[in-house]
């Protein structure tokens, strides 16, 4: 198993321990090993067409059952299509989720339009967020503190 793969795992156990059941997604090749590892969990994937569709899919299942809402997409333009789902969320104290993939630096100067600062891109609609996951060892320490900085939900009138 490579290292991506066992983070890819790590990733689908840590959410499945904290109760997730739906990942609102449109795929991607930089993301297939995690989509491969919450395929084999028990969490449901729930397709959407366009990655801002999947942020407020999330957005309003935070909403409405007080858990959290997990996005996904791949890295680039594809991730910053999520960030007015996702500021929506924050600015609403919806509980979300967002995981986005990144580009290596050895593809920096190679694919250039593909890597964007997604943690600086998102810092000011985001109430925790973090740098790329490199030891498997360090996920769940930062996947817990993402859950624990969700915003609680305000009551519905």
């Amino acid at each position: 198993m490579s290292s991506a793969q066992g983070r890819s795992f790590g990733v689908s156990r840590v959410l499945g321990e904290r109760g997730v059941r739906y990942v609102f997604r449109c795929t991607g090749e930089e993301i297939e090993d995690l989509l491969f590892a919450l395929a084999a969990s028990s969490i449901a994937f729930v397709p959407s067409r366009h990655e801002q569709g999947a942020a407020f899919i999330a957005d309003v299942w935070g909403r409405l059952t007080g858990k959290a809402g997990v996005c996904l997409a791949t890295l680039g333009p594809r991730a910053t299509n999520l960030l007015t789902g996702v500021a929506d969320a924050n600015f609403d104290k919806a509980p979300l989720v967002a995981i986005t993939a990144q580009g290596g630096l050895d593809r920096l100067h190679h694919e250039s339009h593909q890597r964007i600062d997604v943690v600086r891109m998102f810092a000011s609609v985001t109430k925790w967020n973090s740098v790329k996951l490199e030891l498997v060892e360090k996920l769940k320490r930062y996947l817990q503190g993402a859950c624990r900085a969700l915003p609680r939900t305000r009551e519905m009138s």
